[in-house]
């Protein structure tokens, strides 16, 4: 009796060790001498993705933003460079009294103006030439959309020129430096991509 007493025990023993080595017997972590495992970084949740959304109406753009609006091909850079060679014309041609070029750059109002200089200074005799010492300097100062698409763009121009007149008393030169606002106007779906001069103030030097 005691005997198989004894063989049950062992045999309850000897299942006992196999489960026991089951689970203590495996890897748990990292053995020395061996490499880590690469560990999966968690991943932060994904936010939803945002819709884009439609542009509100009821905001109303101004300057630049609306001029871009009007004619997403504006280039300010260009526009500046085309600034600077009308001043230059036009500074010229008004000199000169070359009203055809004038008429083709000017607003009817600045072209009445810019003629009645002429027309007195034809009558008093007198004849002018301009010589820029170096190429004018041109800063956008203020950009406007009214009546749907109609922009004005206001440049400030600083210029040093050599003046040469003749007149009933003889000749004389004269080297100047001015600074003046001008602003251009140009429908922005108009096909003429001109700019057309309407207004010129004084300005600080």
């Amino acid at each position: 009796m005691q005997v198989l007493e004894l063989i049950i025990f062992a045999g309850l023993a000897a299942i006992v060790l196999y489960q026991l080595y089951s689970v203590l017997g495996r890897r748990v972590g990292r053995q020395p001498g061996e490499q880590p495992a690469a560990e999966a970084t968690p991943r932060p949740p994904r936010a939803p993705e945002r819709l884009a959304e439609p542009a509100d109406d009821g905001v109303e753009l101004t300057g630049l933003a609306a001029v871009k609006a009007k004619d997403p091909a504006f280039d300010m850079t260009r526009f500046l460079g085309g600034a600077k060679s009308a001043y230059e014309m036009i500074v010229k041609a008004f000199a000169e009294g070359d009203k055809a070029t004038l008429r083709n750059l000017l607003a009817p109002q600045v072209l009445e103006s810019f003629e009645a200089v002429i027309d007195t200074r034809a009558r008093e005799g007198r004849t002018e030439t301009v010589e820029f010492l170096q190429a004018p300097r041109a800063d956008l100062e203020r950009a406007d959309v009214t009546d749907g698409d109609l922009a004005r763009l206001t440049v400030r121009f600083l210029a040093e020129f050599r003046s040469r007149t003749k007149g009933p008393e003889g000749e004389a030169v004269d080297d100047r430096r001015t600074a003046e606002l001008w602003t251009f106007e140009r429908r922005l779906k108009a096909r003429d991509p001109n700019w057309t001069l309407v207004h010129v103030d004084a300005a600080e030097a």
